[in-house]
């Protein structure tokens, strides 16, 4: 990426230092905020794709898609479709 596009992405003139980084476990209640979802059947991954099921464990709309900014049936691709809903698949890019 060059330096160029950097800029714009973030909005800042320089780029900003860092003089720590803390990682901590979340909370139940935190995770909880987080899920959407539910899950429908116990499939996890389809053995011929190895994409995840619709509604199974793995499913790309509760858990987000498989690949950066693009959803699971490749409608949507780049970021800047970011925040946008699939009609086909139901993938949030």
């Amino acid at each position: 990426m060059n330096e160029h596009s950097w800029r714009e992405l973030v909005g800042e003139e320089r780029p900003v230092g860092f003089d720590q980084v803390a990682i901590g476990v979340a909370s139940s209640d935190t995770m909880r905020s987080w899920s959407k979802g539910e899950v429908k059947n116990p499939e996890t991954i389809n053995y011929r794709t190895f994409k995840p099921e619709k509604g199974g464990l793995f499913c790309e709309r509760i858990f987000g898609p498989t690949r950066d900014w693009e959803c699971s049936c490749g409608k949507y691709k780049r970021i800047k479709h970011k925040g946008v809903i699939c009609d086909r698949c139901g993938v949030e890019v």
